[in-house]
């Protein structure tokens, strides 16, 4: 089959699903709470059922521990959104004005519609269905493409979703930029895109072009800021697992950390301590515990972050060796790193961590200020006006303090993040109403009482 000819029946195959959802939205959004919980139930029995098959497709993309923790935890989130659901959906009536006299106001939430929904290559399962939960509890249809790069995962993540939703409320289709693209020539109400900034700029470019509405979950360079309050080696376990969890490829592991001029020598200290102790136990990295880098080409970008730290004279204290056999790339620290190097430019996205030093907070104000904003900002000390200090004079998606990345785990928090590190916000509640329409009801009576 010539390319044209394979492009023209893809396009037709997608319009023809759009079009059935289009269609069928509103019989789905006329759903009770009940109706929409028992759709959530199906999807977390499935997803229980085959646990296992998931947790090998994962293992096989990205070598995630078969016994680890894995991507399961946003399955209390269904639980959550099932027990609140009746709750959310309820209509607001707003205290009445004098001026309106017996004329209510109210604020109700209706579904956006049909929503497209792309998830990342660096969680695969977890950053499809968590979305998904969001969008199946605010009553909308949806047409998911899972990440390319994740392809045992992607292949498991639609037989999840053609086994528990028919097509005209769920629907998936697997493919790479080029079905991407088609999928975005349609008019949806709604885009979800968990990823890089570079594509989410091209995906809300776009949804602009049909007045969609987007949520982008995107990154940035996440700082951690430390001083001399807090326990400095918990602090330095802490940073240095959160940096290493999932080799780096994480939206919010800290990106660099600052620590006071002092203290460096001793946080460096045990920051090796606790990436030997974790990874390292007989001596040589045990890749049962340790991810892999996505792709070959990710693996050069970091080689080369770190070439070019070095070039500018950057100082190995822990790591630097690579294997492009299986793409393990070892835990790294830097000091000395050059503020125009690339590696403090762009997202690392993998677990290199620069250790830079401060004398006063000011300047620590400064470096991240000049960097966007950032998705998350963690800030390890005891001082509150130390904290504070730190926190209102910065922005970011969200923040943790004296920890990594706990301000995400907790669901009754909003997650995302601000201007260059994304737009919009879900988790619980919060995604219910990223994923919903506030609609402004008022009612009046025209001659007699309304009935």
């Amino acid at each position: 089959m010539d390319y044209h000819r394979q492009h023209a029946e893809q396009s037709q195959a997608i319009r023809r699903v759009f079009d059935l959802q289009n269609h069928h939205q509103w019989n789905v959004r006329a759903r009770t709470a009940s109706q929409r919980a028992a759709s959530l139930l199906r999807l977390k029995e499935c997803i229980r059922r085959r646990e296992p098959e998931i947790r090998f497709a994962l293992f096989q993309d990205l070598r995630k521990p078969i016994d680890g923790p894995s991507e399961f935890s946003f399955l209390h989130e269904i639980d959550t959104t099932v027990a609140q659901l009746a709750q959310w959906m309820q209509d607001i009536e707003l205290d009445p004005l004098p001026e309106f006299g017996t004329a209510k106001s109210f604020i109700t939430y209706e579904p956006k519609g049909v929503v497209l929904l792309f998830g990342p290559w660096n969680f695969p399962f977890a950053l499809v269905f968590q979305p998904l939960v969001a969008i199946i509890a605010a009553g909308n249809c949806a047409i998911v493409k899972p990440n390319e790069m994740a392809p045992a995962t992607s292949r498991i993540t639609a037989q999840i979703i053609r086994e528990v939703f028919p097509e005209n409320e769920v629907a998936v289709f697997e493919g790479n930029v080029e079905l991407a693209n088609a999928l975005l020539e349609l008019p949806f109400d709604h885009i979800f895109f968990t990823g890089s900034p570079k594509v989410g700029r091209a995906v809300m470019v776009a949804a602009a072009s049909h007045l969609a509405s987007v949520t982008l979950e995107l990154g940035g360079k996440n700082p951690a800021v430390v001083d001399g309050t807090v326990d400095l080696r918990e602090a330095a376990k802490r940073i240095a697992l959160a940096r290493s969890k999932n080799a780096g490829q994480i939206c919010l592991c800290p990106d660099y950390v600052f620590v006071p001029e002092s203290l460096q020598s001793d946080f460096i200290t045990h920051l090796k301590s606790a990436i030997q102790s974790t990874f390292y136990a007989n001596g040589t990295i045990d890749k049962e515990a340790y991810e892999k880098i996505i792709d070959d080409r990710n693996f050069a970008r970091l080689e080369g972050y770190l070439r070019d730290a070095v070039a500018r004279g950057a100082r190995i204290e822990l790591g630097g060796e690579a294997d492009p056999n299986d793409r393990t790339f070892h835990p790294t620290i830097l000091t000395h790193v050059a503020p125009e190097s690339a590696i403090l430019q762009e997202e690392t996205f993998g677990p290199i961590l620069p250790v830079l030093t401060y004398k006063h907070p000011e300047e620590v104000i400064e470096f991240i200020r000049a960097r966007g904003k950032p998705l998350a900002l963690y800030v390890f000390s005891n001082d509150r006006s130390f904290i504070e200090h730190i926190v209102q004079n910065t922005s970011s998606g969200g923040v943790t303090v004296n920890d990594c990345f706990s301000h995400c785990r907790d669901v009754r928090l909003p997650f995302g993040g601000v201007n260059t590190s994304g737009i919009g916000r879900y988790h619980g509640i919060h995604g219910f109403k990223e994923l919903s329409h506030e609609r402004a009801i008022f009612k009046t009576h025209c001659g007699k009482a309304l009935e």
